[in-house]
């Protein structure tokens, strides 16, 4: 594609996460006039509640919002390209299905042990079971792939790991008790509210982390695209990059896991809308754009559920990205089989 297309399509995306993230901070329950979110944000003359509302309430979630768009949109595009496969997403090799191993665990637990009555303690013994379940799984996967030197195996085997977490989750479901039971299926519903400004200082420095891993793998992703055997061939240490890979898949998927619970979609279909849109196979322009759909599809979803929770409903957000994602993935999935045919 022509190089002013490629900054046209940036510029309108960064201005619509811009126009997004401050919308975000307007619309809500309690409408704030823009003057107000400002020197809320800015220590100037407001009312308290304003000031708490936008400081301590919604400047979080889309702060959480973005990262958590920008961590699935990559991870999902490293996996895409490393699996060779269009239907391959962030949660492929199994992040997902240990975090919510570790997440039933705790939640179906912890009455047992004389925990469900600590908010505090629930709430870090959540995060923390799904970091721990998301890195045993990753742990495993990579020691596998040290052995194994067909990508699609590993595939196989991170889908039937998840199915046998599946089946275990299952029976912690089956045993549970009525109040761990509520308190688990919450977490899968998916939540950007949950997360504080604290655990914002944590979230941002892992998810930078492995989106500079994701950015320095970005050549020998172009190198990956025409498979491994013809990578090697070139030089590149394809053991070395899968793990490069592994780690800033498990460090954004599992992390936002962690904090927002599993969010469906959005590291699916982001890469392909990026494809669709910039019309390039090039991870150097794929993956800032893939990126910056992210930021805006998370933000998006954001700004629907603030809408409908105006009328007293409030949409778990994995509703609001499946509802978003679905639809882009039946595209895709119909133009490779008419390009099959």
């Amino acid at each position: 594609m022509s190089g002013s297309r490629t900054y046209i399509l940036f510029a309108v995306l960064i201005a619509a996460a811009a126009l997004l993230f401050v919308g975000d901070l307007l619309i809500g329950t309690t409408a704030i006039p823009l003057g107000d979110v400002w020197a809320a944000l800015t220590g100037g003359a407001t009312s308290e509640e304003y000031a708490v509302i936008v400081r301590e309430l919604r400047l979080p979630k889309v702060i959480v919002a973005a990262v958590a768009g920008v961590a699935l949109s990559a991870s999902g595009l490293q996996m895409q390209t490393l699996f060779r496969n269009p239907l391959a997403g962030p949660y492929v090799l199994g992040v997902s299905s240990g975090a919510t191993l570790g997440v039933a665990l705790f939640t179906i637990g912890a009455p047992i042990i004389g925990l469900s009555g600590n908010t505090a303690v629930m709430a870090m013994g959540t995060t923390g079971m799904a970091w721990l379940g998301s890195a045993a799984i990753l742990l495993l996967v990579m020691m596998l792939s040290r052995r194994i030197r067909n990508i699609n195996v590993i595939l196989i085997i991170g889908m039937m790991l998840g199915s046998t977490i599946s089946a275990v989750v299952g029976i912690l479901q089956y045993v549970g008790t009525e109040e761990s039971l509520k308190a688990f299926v919450v977490w899968t519903m998916g939540s950007l509210t949950n997360v504080t400004g604290e655990q914002l200082t944590l979230i941002i420095p892992i998810a930078a982390v492995g989106t500079l891993l994701s950015v320095a793998v970005i050549k020998p992703l172009n190198m990956l695209l025409l498979g491994e055997g013809y990578a090697r061939t070139m030089g590149l240490d394809v053991g070395r990059t899968r793990t490069l890979i592994f780690i800033s898949t498990t460090l954004l998927a599992a992390t936002v896991t962690a904090f927002c619970g599993p969010i469906g979609f959005i590291g699916l279909a982001m890469p392909h809308l990026a494809r669709m849109t910039f019309r390039t196979s090039d991870h150097r322009i794929l993956m800032p754009a893939s990126i910056l759909w992210g930021v805006v599809a998370m933000l998006l979803c954001c700004v629907v559920c603030d809408l409908v929770a105006r009328g007293g409903v409030m949409l778990p957000v994995n509703t609001v990205t499946s509802l978003l994602g679905i639809p882009i993935i039946i595209i895709v999935v119909m133009r490779n089989r008419n390009s099959a045919a």
